[in-house]
């Protein structure tokens, strides 16, 4: 006998849909909704341009996760696409002035978030748990609560003394109700493809307004140091 007593621990199976879940809360935890605290008064161009940088890679990424959603669901997959939905926030950004376009910028993060929600997790009840799809899914979660943060402090740098509104201005945040396979393939697809439209859009926004106000503001302080 040598007095060592061996622990055997049981072991625990976690189902796809639990190990999706966890994820996603390990997303959430990573990046809090509320990111006002840690934004400081950052500089306008590495603020914007590292918003604008993450935009593109995510946008980027959006069209290989709509090429990956498409071949996972069968020979119909074109079909599917090509239908519409008027849950799925639609992907133009609205506003007259710099601060209404990148709160919409901001609103429609917020309102995409729960629709890749939902289509995760009906992707993962419909596809192996090796499914390249529900990790591209994971990261878009991932990405555009990142992002949302960055906006919001691009928000608040920008434009301080402007309130964030604390519900989204743009889009419907519910996702729809249960759903037959056909309508969830249908729904998944609009979703990403209006998820990729919205990234272009914010894209070119956020470029527009790089060079407007971070030119400006170059020019205003090359003015004030003359006198």
């Amino acid at each position: 006998m040598s007095g060592h007593v061996k622990i055997m621990y049981p072991q625990v199976s976690i189902s796809p849909t639990a190990r999706t879940w966890l994820s996603l809360m390990l997303v959430v935890a990573i990046h809090p909704s509320d990111a006002g605290a840690a934004c400081g008064n950052t500089p306008c161009g590495p603020s914007l341009q590292r918003s604008l940088k993450l935009t593109r890679l995510m946008h980027k990424e959006s069209g290989d996760l709509l090429k990956t959603y498409k071949a996972s669901q069968g020979d119909q997959s074109d079909l599917f696409c090509q239908k519409s939905s008027n849950i799925v926030p639609d992907p133009i950004i609205s506003g007259l002035d710099p601060s209404e376009r990148i709160l919409s910028i901001y609103s429609h993060c917020k309102t995409f978030l729960p629709h890749l929600t939902r289509v995760t997790e009906q992707q993962t009840d419909l596809q192996p748990p090796s499914s390249p799809l529900l990790n591209q899914l994971l990261t878009a979660q991932n990405r555009i609560s990142g992002l949302g943060n960055q906006i919001n402090c691009l928000y608040q740098t920008l434009f301080p003394n402007l309130p964030i509104p604390p519900e989204p201005v743009d889009g419907p945040m519910s996702v729809p109700p249960p759903q037959n396979v056909f309508q969830q393939k249908i729904y998944g697809c609009v979703v990403l493809k209006r998820f990729k439209e919205f990234l272009a859009n914010s894209a070119r926004e956020l470029k527009t307004i790089k060079d407007q106000m971070c030119s400006r503001r170059k020019t205003f302080g090359h003015a004030n140091a003359l006198f």
